[in-house]
């Protein structure tokens, strides 16, 4: 019986899998597919009778290197402000004494979850008054979407770490900075590279503010320029996904290659010892 429940269970498990890989490989068989097998009676085949790959060369002819190399300088540097921003704040919520505590913790998570579309106009006319627009100033909103969940991970993280190790450095006569810097960040740093990385893949994702605070073309991210792949009259369906696939790729590298790290900084935070 319990043999039975345990393959049962892997059969559902690699079902789900199937089910939530499935549309990744769609895509990408369709990105090689010729545009006459998109639509029609071929739309539903699954493999493309004849393999082409004039679709990534017709995208690349386009403005979508310009569009990668914007994700990647926006995302660098939104991710390297945040997480010292984050660092710095989740210590101090972690370990200094203060009235409210709880509550600002509470307010700082609150703010992550207002739809954009709230805040989108606001940061717009301050942006367009300030001449920002068009440029790599869009970093600075950015920090409302990954700040709260960096600050988040990197609290839980700072709680851990026993007191014992500051108060035994503060005896030896280093100050609260040497001690921050020299002890309490290397023994966060699987909470510090876990928050980076999401804060890296978030930014890439992003849409609504890019597009908004950033519509010159040579200004677009990758996922704004996708959005861009069409004529008057028709969209380029083979250059859209061959463009899901390569923006896709950088981010799935990420998680691949650091998974492990990933996982052990979004739990080794939540269990008490």
């Amino acid at each position: 019986m319990k043999k039975k429940t345990k393959v049962l269970g892997i059969l559902m498990m690699i079902l789900y899998l199937f089910i939530v890989i499935f549309p990744f490989i769609w895509v990408f068989l369709t990105s090689m597919k010729p545009e006459s097998e998109i639509w029609g009676d071929a739309a539903l085949r699954l493999f493309a009778n004849e393999v082409t790959f004039e679709h990534y060369q017709a995208l690349f002819r386009g403005n979508i290197l310009n569009a990668l190399k914007n994700s990647v300088v926006i995302s660098t540097i939104t991710t390297a402000y945040v997480t010292i921003l984050s660092a710095f704040c989740a210590y101090a919520i972690a370990r200094l004494k203060f009235r409210g505590k709880k509550v600002l913790l509470a307010v700082v998570l609150a703010t992550s979850m207002f739809p954009q579309m709230i805040v989108v106009g606001p940061i717009y006319k301050a942006f367009v008054q300030l001449g920002w627009t068009n440029s790599y100033w869009i970093t600075l909103p950015y920090s409302m979407i990954t700040l709260p969940v960096s600050i988040f991970i990197l609290v839980t993280h700072f709680s851990k770490i026993p007191i014992s190790l500051e108060e035994s450095a503060m005896i030896d006569g280093a100050s609260k900075m040497k001690t921050f810097l020299k002890i309490i960040l290397p023994l966060a740093l699987p909470g510090i590279f876990t928050s980076a990385i999401i804060t890296f893949i978030g930014v890439w994702n992003e849409f609504l503010l890019s597009l908004t605070l950033n519509p010159n073309d040579s200004w677009h991210t990758a996922t704004v320029a996708i959005t861009y792949l069409r004529g008057q009259f028709q969209i380029f369906w083979g250059q859209v996904t061959a463009a899901t696939i390569v923006v896709t790729i950088p981010t799935l590298i990420i998680v691949l290659l650091f998974q492990k790290q990933i996982i052990s900084g979004l739990t080794s935070g939540a269990v008490k010892e």
